[in-house]
């Protein structure tokens, strides 16, 4: 049995810890013979291959009955720390896990609660569950996610060399906003989400490039956002926004503008390797 899980790219500028989308790289788990105790292969750097693994915690802690330990073999293409939902996708496999050895025939609303339990906020975990583009929120101990209308663009990410941890990312924000900007700025978000839903990607795009909640914040962590954002109006993108805490700077691009946009990034010297990726509608799956 192979669990596949989604990376995901959070936020989309305004929609911050509240909007996110599936993207098609992929971790892949192996569930493989059973054993006196879970170990779980992969290559990643500095993390367990025990039961303090993060996919085994999640599992262990989503299914209400003892599970038996398996061997598994994980198979990640999302980077460690560069804000495309390595720990998300992680949390995904481990409740997919349980729903599995577990058989606890969970539904996707309720897979969502399980993981975005374990994250805190929904805006990775649930796209990567449900696939496309989900706006979620939580009241109280509930969390509620919502499914928007697809994309229609292409996906340019621009991934640094260079990590940057979550915790470095939101130390870099504000303690408080004043209410006149707390209030424009959701306008902002409002605004976005009623465009997604109307397919008005045009206004979509703006409010994407006009966030008051995190950017502005965080550019001099991630210097590469402003420019490569100059550079997609010339060429035709929809917009540019810093993938979840970033570094990883995502830009919706026209079906037809992809090569246009990489060879003018090569012109203005950001000579990384640019990944096209496309939006996955799917989710985690389970192949035999």
């Amino acid at each position: 049995m192979k669990i596949i899980v989604p990376a995901s790219s959070a936020n989309l500028g305004p929609g911050f810890d509240s909007i996110g989308l599936a993207v098609n790289r992929y971790l892949t788990m192996t569930v493989g013979e059973e054993s006196s105790h879970w170990q779980v292969d992969h290559d990643l750097p500095n993390i367990p291959h025990d039961e303090t693994n993060m996919i085994v915690q999640a599992a262990v802690k989503t299914s209400p009955v003892p599970l038996t330990p398996h061997r598994l073999t994980v198979v990640s293409s999302i980077p460690l720390s560069h804000g495309l939902g390595s720990s998300s996708s992680a949390n995904v496999a481990g409740v997919e896990l349980a729903n599995q050895l577990g058989q606890l025939k969970l539904t996707g609303e309720e897979k969502v609660q399980a993981a975005a339990s374990l994250e805190g906020h929904p805006d990775n975990v649930a796209p990567a569950i449900m696939g496309g583009t989900v706006i979620g929120t939580s009241l109280g101990d509930h969390f509620y996610a919502v499914k928007a209308p697809a994309i229609p663009y292409r996906l340019a990410a621009y991934v640094p060399n260079y990590n940057l941890a979550t915790a470095d990312s939101r130390a870099a924000l504000p303690n408080q906003l004043a209410y006149s900007q707390a209030t424009h700025a959701s306008a902002i978000a409002n605004v976005l989400v009623a465009a997604l839903f109307k397919r008005d990607y045009q206004t979509a795009g703006k409010m994407m490039e006009a966030d008051h909640f995190h950017e502005p914040y965080r550019t001099r962590l991630v210097p590469e956002l402003s420019i490569i954002r100059e550079i997609g109006h010339r060429c035709g993108a929809l917009a540019t926004y810093l993938s979840g805490a970033g570094p990883t700077v995502m830009t919706l691009v026209p079906n037809n503008g992809m090569d246009l946009f990489a060879r003018n990034l090569r012109l203005h010297g950001l000579e990384i390797p640019l990944w096209k990726l496309a939006i996955d509608d799917l989710g985690v799956r389970v192949e035999d």
